[in-house]
């Protein structure tokens, strides 16, 4: 999943939070409710801005991510470098 998807349903995740407790929503009816609404309006806000989510390119897989990280640790290891160095 794309960046921004995972931060545009992580926003919308977070105002559900806020509105739960500001609203004082206590029922999985109306929580449920205000998370969609979030959902959309987050959506609505994205095609706005000319960002179609469903459009977005995959991010990179994650396995190919794992092996290149590996990969890097690797190129850092023969530098010398121990890995509490340089995090």
């Amino acid at each position: 999943m794309p960046t921004l998807t995972i931060k545009a349903k992580d926003f919308a995740n977070e105002l559900t939070s806020h509105n739960v407790i500001e609203k004082d929503l206590n029922n999985e009816q109306n929580i449920s409710k205000e998370h969609i609404d979030n959902n959309k309006a987050v959506r609505e806000i994205l095609l706005k801005r000319g960002v179609r989510p469903e459009a977005l390119p995959a991010a990179e897989d994650v396995k190919k991510l794992e092996r290149r990280l590996k990969s890097e640790e690797k190129a850092v290891e023969k530098t010398g470098l121990k890995k509490n160095d340089y995090q």
